[in-house]
């Protein structure tokens, strides 16, 4: 590749880009790329650990996506990458909450979002960075979120749209993607790192079987070994206070349901467009750039 790559991850909500991809982004900021992160709505809806930021909710002072913006900018910063970007601007488009919830019948709710006005939106961005890799969620959106199974709709219309010159014409020239995935946790890493999770503060519990969200080992094509990025991936988990607690040992995070989850050692994912590039022993690429030339 004679130009600096550029990837292009898209998340629902600030701290989603650090959970399931905080490593890769550190390891591809190391590597030279420029990566943008595209998040579509502030996380309005979510609920806050702690007393502290608490009077900020969706329901006392909803002021959450403000303060939100704020933990964004800052773990994205440990993650070396550049400041947060969000879809239609800042504030156009409202964290769901989850199905059935009244939060999903806000007008300006993610899930209400107009189809081609969202897509539209995407397209630009897609046109504006010019990446050679995006990033987005399998159909569940990991663990069936709305807003994450928005995401994938649209981001999969998007990459599709931006290559059309015909399409969104007025938002710049076409552009495609040569790489597309799907951000996903294996079983078997997901088991292995919940049987070794170290000292597990009180108060949190193991999950139950099936609880936390898995794909089959043989559907992930790569697997991005971040061990020497973690010190700066649980930089970037703990700046997301409100929403995320590190524990001391940093091997095991909890979210407001202090449900205990591992802080997993590899990042995996789907190729869904594009071409497998070298792989490893194991079958499975080890840079999304793969193949990339």
């Amino acid at each position: 590749m004679t130009e600096r790559p550029r990837m292009l991850v898209v998340h629902a909500h600030p701290d989603d880009e650090t959970i399931t991809t905080g490593g890769t982004i550190a390891r591809a900021v190391q590597a030279g790329v420029d990566v943008t992160v595209l998040t579509c709505s502030l996380g309005e809806e979510g609920e806050v650990i702690g007393e502290t930021w608490a009077g900020l909710v969706a329901d006392r002072a909803d002021q959450l996506g403000g303060y939100r913006i704020h933990e964004l900018t800052v773990a994205l910063e440990a993650l070396g990458c550049r400041p947060p970007r969000f879809l239609g601007g800042a504030g156009h488009w409202r964290d769901s909450g989850m199905a059935g919830t009244p939060a999903a019948r806000h007008p300006r709710a993610f899930v209400n979002a107009d189809p081609d006005e969202a897509v539209g939106a995407m397209v630009e961005v897609i046109r504006d960075v010019r990446p050679q890799v995006l990033v987005a969620y399998d159909p569940e959106g990991g663990y069936g979120h709305p807003d994450h199974m928005q995401v994938h709709r649209l981001a999969g219309l998007a990459v599709e749209a931006a290559e059309d010159p015909a399409r969104f014409a007025e938002t710049g020239p076409a552009w495609s993607v040569d790489k597309m995935y799907w951000t996903v946790t294996g079983l078997h890493q997901l088991t292995a790192g919940l049987s070794d999770l170290g000292d597990v503060p009180q108060q949190w519990r193991m999950p139950v079987e099936g609880e936390l969200p898995s794909v089959p080992d043989d559907t992930i094509t790569t697997s991005v070994d971040v061990r020497p990025v973690l010190d700066l991936k649980r930089l970037a988990l703990r700046a997301h206070r409100t929403q995320v607690t590190v524990a001391e040992s940093g091997r095991v995070y909890a979210l407001s349901n202090d449900i205990a989850q591992p802080v997993l050692e590899d990042e995996q994912y789907i190729l869904v467009r594009g071409e497998l590039g070298p792989v490893d022993s194991s079958g499975r690429e080890t840079d999304l750039f793969a193949g990339i030339v």
